[in-house]
């Protein structure tokens, strides 16, 4: 049984959302064999704007599933959340098959829900159609945005110009931008 550790953040944790969430999560267990060592870990919040937010934590021995959804209600927040997870399971869980069928294993314990057509359309979102090669100019942070923002990116690479080394500015969801610093 996944054990199930809800948090809230700006709002009281009543039985009626404990339950929900619990009964939404318990359905990932079908996809596992053992989950009696794993803890869920569920963060809700709500925010001045009246809009909830529901993160999802499940740390396995082999991988970590994460998804967070934010909607004025915080029952279909929680709704969404679970289908993001039940889709990172499957998708998961189907290349783990492929894989075994490459190299000649005989079964891995999976429980097929999907049909494999859906599975071949999900792994074709990670097909490169494109590649760029990019000489990296030296500049400051400041000039690294102006140049995303004139070309329309969400980020841009850049060597940083008194460390000289690879930096990423990206642009983030609520507007800001953030920074990635390389180590080399």
């Amino acid at each position: 049984m996944l054990k199930i550790n809800v948090r809230g953040e700006n709002i009281e944790v009543t039985g009626a959302i404990r339950e929900y969430v619990e009964k939404k999560l318990s359905k990932l267990e079908k996809y596992f064999e053992d989950t009696s060592n794993s803890t869920a870990h569920v963060n809700l919040k709500v925010y001045s704007d009246k809009n909830s937010k529901v993160e999802v934590t499940i740390p396995l021995p082999y991988l970590v599933l994460r998804a967070e959804e934010t909607s004025p209600d915080m029952y279909a927040s929680i709704d969404l959340v679970t289908d993001k997870l039940e889709r990172q399971i499957r998708k998961y869980k189907t290349k783990l098959n492929r894989k075994s069928r490459e190299k000649g294993f005989k079964r891995m314990e999976f429980v097929p829900t999907e049909d494999p057509k859906q599975a071949e359309k999900e792994d074709k979102k990670f097909e490169v159609v494109r590649t760029k090669s990019v000489s990296l100019k030296p500049m400051d942070v400041e000039e690294a945005i102006l140049q995303m923002d004139m070309l329309g990116h969400d980020f841009f690479i850049y060597e940083d110009a008194e460390t000289e080394g690879t930096n990423i500015v990206y642009r983030r969801r609520d507007g800001r931008y953030g920074l990635i610093e390389a180590n080399n």
